[in-house]
């Protein structure tokens, strides 16, 4: 089914979106405190920064802004043309009384499109992917081609470096003639390259400062794990390769890597070394050159980068507490302010699409009734109010919470019912004129007609009298999903921004049916009433289906309701999802082989 790519690929690029936003802040807010931030902080807000771009591929955050936007940006219209609309056969035997009313929305972006935008997304990082290969296939040349290094005078400076910094672990050094300035390269075994060119030059032009100079700004890499971190920007600029704002944040992260190294590296000299430091890349800027290689951190840089480097170093001082505490406190500050935004840019949404519950396992059994439901997906709950206990069909769906469709309507109605807009003694509402394509749609109804015939244009008009600030209220008094109204108040159930999961639409039943919402009880009475469809001396059924047609096609069907019998009552919810011909009388249907299969009604 293309619908959840349509849908991830819609919330990934309102990510995108709002990460623009997220960057500009940044950015902002850093050059607003620059004069507090130390360079060490403004790199490592730059590491909140990627940390946040992982946020749409993680399972955890909320989404329920997103559903908002994705509705307004998007939105799913209802159809007014009569060519729209279609009714499914009526079904036979039990259910003759079953006919699928459904009008069709038009879902604004296409599953087709979405599919394109997707392809061309990998195709891009498929060949990011290979870009990143060549370069590592030229690394290893490089490396296969490296020589040990002999020359001990260098070697003893690299072993006072490691000592100054206070690192136990001693890893190789390499000399090479293919690369022009200094780097180290690795994570789990790092390795420093020295180009020949520096150690055939010490002692000449070269002095033992200056190639100290160079050793401590590599080692102060591998002391802050830049080669871990640059991996992670790599996998960043693979994945957002069609991002300028990422791509733009990227390029001042490396940059501000290398002030944050500097300044790691002048702390640890005296004063008087500063100039000597910045003499050191001021006379080897045109043979420090960038490196190559994504994931190596080097000493050299482009021109611009240079030039901000060394203007840093001139103007360096070395942070006092204050400094050190100002810096702190605003690192802090807006790192939270970042974390902030993680719910914006999350595109999984579970803890709002799908429901958390923890039933008491003693009184839960899982069945199977794959044969009964074919090739639909779907699932089925029962819950038997004598017995407190559970009977689940594919758990994973019964948890997932789809749009009610026209299930919906029962709380509609209870709503109308409670607001005074329809009464138990009146719930007539006069038909308007408007021609609709169901000959059932096209007279006066009452409570009972309009849910038989699951009239929109009745429970519209109820919606319409309640307005949404009221119907947002009634939903979080009664707990119903994920209480969530975007767009038109009406179509905001078909398909679109309010959804429910199978196993809330029985637990909804159940607080209905013993009136746990401590509404009017003949309002109560009223909406039963409307619900019943069949009953005869052994039970009574009382239901409600729903079928969601997307661009004309019947993409998902339910079926809700409970059973009275003798003994028992017994609760449920069907739903059925398939890319065409999933309606509410085909839930029904399957509802019903199940009742047989239990024994619950034959």
């Amino acid at each position: 089914m293309l619908e959840p790519l349509a849908g991830f690929m819609v919330r990934f690029g309102i990510c995108n979106l709002i990460l623009s936003g997220i960057i500009g802040l940044l950015f902002g807010i850093k050059w607003l405190f620059r004069g507090f931030l130390s360079n060490r902080m403004q790199y490592n807000l730059c590491l909140i920064l990627l940390g946040l771009l992982t946020v749409p591929f993680l399972p955890f955050s909320l989404n329920s802004y997103l559903s908002s936007m994705e509705q307004a940006v998007f939105p799913i219209l209802p159809s007014t043309s009569g060519i729209d609309s279609a009714v499914s056969q009526p079904l036979t035997h039990t259910t003759d009384w079953m006919n699928d009313f459904a009008l069709s929305v038009n879902d604004q972006i296409s599953p087709t499109i979405s599919l394109l935008f997707f392809g061309i997304w990998i195709l891009g990082i498929l060949f990011m992917v290979f870009l990143l290969f060549r370069s590592a296939i030229q690394l290893h040349r490089i490396e296969h081609s490296a020589l040990p290094l002999q020359n001990p005078l260098i070697y003893r400076l690299y072993e006072e470096c490691l000592h100054k910094l206070n690192i136990s672990k001693e890893f190789p050094v390499y000399s090479t003639a293919f690369l022009k300035s200094p780097m180290i390269v690795g994570f789990w075994k790092p390795r420093i390259y020295l180009p020949i060119h520096l150690i055939s030059d010490h002692n000449t032009v070269i002095r033992d400062d200056d190639i100290r100079y160079m050793l401590l700004h590599e080692l102060q890499h591998y002391k802050h794990k830049d080669s871990l971190i640059g991996c992670l920007m790599n996998l960043a600029s693979i994945v957002y390769w069609f991002h300028p704002f990422v791509w733009f944040a990227l390029k001042e992260m490396r940059n501000e890597r290398e002030l944050a190294c500097d300044a790691s590296v002048l702390q640890i000299l005296d004063e008087k070394d500063y100039i000597d430091y910045g003499n050191t890349l001021l006379n080897f800027a045109e043979k420090l050159a960038c490196t190559p290689f994504p994931f190596t951190s080097g000493l050299g840089g482009n021109r611009k980068q240079m030039k901000r480097r060394i203007l840093n170093i001139a103007s360096y001082q070395r942070p006092d507490r204050i400094r050190r505490l100002k810096s702190t406190l605003v690192f802090i500050l807006t790192s939270v302010l970042l974390i902030g935004f993680v719910p914006f840019i999350s595109t999984t949404a579970a803890d709002d699409d799908r429901y958390q519950w923890n039933p008491d396992n003693e009184n839960l059994i899982y069945s199977d009734h794959s044969e009964i439901f074919g090739d639909y997906n779907g699932s089925f709950v029962l819950y038997n109010s004598k017995e407190n206990s559970w009977n689940i069909y594919n758990k994973e769906q019964a948890l997932q919470r789809l749009a009610p469709d026209s299930t919906y309507k029962i709380y509609c109605a209870l709503f109308g019912l409670e607001e005074g807009t329809i009464s138990p003694e009146n719930t007539s509402i006069k038909w308007n004129g408007e021609t609709y394509p169901f000959a059932e749609w096209n007279q006066d109804q009452t409570l009972a007609s309009a849910m038989a015939s699951s009239v929109n244009w009745y429970f519209q008009t109820i919606d319409k009298k309640l307005e949404k600030e009221r119907i947002t209220s009634y939903l979080e008094q009664i707990n119903y999903g994920n209480k969530r109204i975007t767009g038109d108040l009406s179509s905001y159930w078909m398909e679109s921004a309010l959804k429910i999961s199978p196993v809330e639409q029985v637990e909804l039943l159940i607080d209905l049916y013993n009136n746990n919402f401590d509404f009017s009880i003949e309002n109560i009475t009223a909406v039963k009433n409307a619900l019943c469809i069949s009953s005869s001396d052994t039970y009574a059924l009382y239901g409600k289906t729903g079928t969601g047609r997307v661009n004309e096609k019947d993409i998902s069907g339910w079926f809700i309701g409970y059973v009275e019998t003798t003994d028992t009552t017994y609760f449920f919810a069907t739903n059925i999802r398939a890319n065409t011909n999933a309606t509410g009388s085909h839930a029904a249907e399957i509802t019903f082989d199940i009742f047989k299969n239990l024994n619950i009604i034959t």
